[in-house]
């Protein structure tokens, strides 16, 4: 029984990852990655969140050629990069807001928040069907294999936070 809670959090990880792990691989344009959310960048410096935003624009460019997307594909292509853009996450209340709540606030904020994850996974969900239906076998295959190595290292990356934290 002490698993199941465990278990419960790392099927959630796992299936958030299976979305939020494609925004690496697949960034919007750096033009859009400009107006990212800066709730969502809280936490880093302006340093930092600038040297992501070049290394996801850069990733996405990196797979953009190697799926080799035509220029039929690119509609599909464009809504799926605009879907998974930063931008599209939902803010991160502040602490200190938080903390002023009681606990079915605090519960009913985080229910709330959970619903907007949901809506915005499934607009990501519904944009990579939609460009998966116009990739090629061969293109699917290299996205498939793209968004498996992000998992297993989201994944990886996660139980080795689960290790840290419960020691």
């Amino acid at each position: 029984m002490k698993n199941i809670p465990k278990n419960l959090l790392m099927s959630l990880i796992l299936t958030s990852s299976a979305a939020t792990s494609v925004v690496y691989a697949q960034m919007s344009s750096s033009a859009s990655m400009g107006s990212a959310n800066p709730e969502a960048m809280r936490g880093y410096s302006a340093e930092n969140a600038e040297k992501m935003k070049e290394h996801l624009a850069k990733h996405q460019a990196e797979m953009h050629d190697r799926l080799k997307i035509t220029s039929a594909q690119e509609p599909a292509w464009k809504t799926f990069s605009q879907a998974m853009a930063p931008a599209n996450m939902p803010p991160r209340p502040q602490e200190s807001d938080v903390e002023k709540l009681n606990t079915p606030e605090r519960m009913a904020l985080s229910l709330a928040r959970m619903k907007q994850h949901e809506a915005t996974m499934q607009t990501r969900l519904n944009a990579v069907k939609t460009l998966y239906a116009v990739l090629t076998p061969e293109q699917q295959k290299i996205f498939d294999e793209g968004h498996n190595r992000m998992r297993k290292e989201m994944q990886e990356r996660m139980a080795r936070q689960m290790d840290k934290d419960g020691k």
